[in-house]
């Protein structure tokens, strides 16, 4: 399937009835889950639109993947989204933001949840998914430190908004960990796999970190003006006018393309996946957020 501006560039309408079919499924599940932990979930940005344009966006990326292959990307994803909301807009004050990341990372470890605490109860139930997959020896310590990368980089982002800071251009990407794509992307590569691992997980883990830069960006681009609504930083608040970011954007982007491409000899569809969410969410920020109003 290829993008353009022709009728005859886009994917078949039967190709993106099946595509839409799986999203379908997984918003189903989404929405499921939402339901059984409500306290993650009830705030009025949780909308419709979100978990449907989030299971677009698995189902576009993956389309070779059926509704239930995608159900870890979904539902690690729709947690991470549960958690930047408790992040960047309920906690109010750094140490907030480190007991979540301590409780979070208890229970990423074995730890039991909270009584009442949807946030580690979801994740515990992840926990206990992935620790049954046959590539858990392998990958599941890979697992567990994209988690901890990326609740380090969300404290390290709370802790500027609290100390009044505003970063470099250069720093501030070098956080993109904050945005949780390799964490959800480690979960999926977990889940999918089996008990012989056969991409290089240095390899992978350096493809992925390249395509959550530039998804960090994309997202700048598309949610500028919420974030400057909900208070979040932004590359575009940095001093960078939209024409430069676009400029960082095309060059990390070619980047991770170089990166991606050995990875094809292995191990096809990962690497499909990944760059189909680099092009994906390249052509929907530049219509939309995935987050509702508030």
């Amino acid at each position: 399937m290829t993008g353009g501006t022709g009728p005859t560039a886009w994917p078949s309408a039967a190709e993106c009835g099946t595509i839409c079919a799986v999203a379908g499924q997984a918003q189903r599940d989404m929405r499921g889950w939402a339901e059984a932990y409500p306290g993650l979930f009830s705030a009025k940005p949780f909308d419709a639109a979100l978990y449907s344009t989030l299971s677009l966006a698995m189902a576009f990326s993956g389309p070779w993947f059926t509704a239930e292959r995608l159900r870890m990307a979904n539902k690690v994803c729709l947690w991470a989204f549960g958690l930047d909301w408790l992040v960047d807009y309920v906690a109010t004050s750094p140490q907030e933001v480190e007991d979540i990341a301590r409780r979070c990372l208890d229970v990423a470890g074995g730890a039991p949840p909270r009584d009442g605490d949807d946030l580690t109860l979801m994740l515990a139930a992840i926990r206990d998914e992935l620790t049954a997959s046959p590539a858990y020896p392998v990958l599941g310590p890979i697992w567990h430190e994209e988690l901890r990368q990326m609740l380090e980089a969300m404290l390290k982002e709370a802790r500027w908004k609290g100390a009044k800071v505003t970063p470099g251009f250069e720093e501030y990407l070098g956080n993109a960990d904050n945005l949780g794509f390799s964490f959800a992307f480690a979960a999926h590569w977990l889940y999918t796999s089996g008990p012989v691992v056969t991409a290089d997980p240095g390899a992978v883990a350096e493809a992925s970190r390249a395509v959550q830069r530039v998804l960090r960006l994309l997202n700048d681009l598309g949610t500028y003006e919420r974030d400057l609504l909900w208070g979040d930083l932004n590359a575009l608040l940095l001093g960078l006018e939209r024409a430069e970011v676009e400029r960082h954007i095309a060059g990390l982007a070619a980047t991770s393309r170089e990166l991606i491409a050995p990875l094809r000899v292995e191990n096809p569809e990962l690497a499909g996946y990944l760059e189909r969410q680099m092009d994906f969410c390249a052509g929907f920020y530049q219509v939309a957020d995935y987050w509702g109003s508030l």
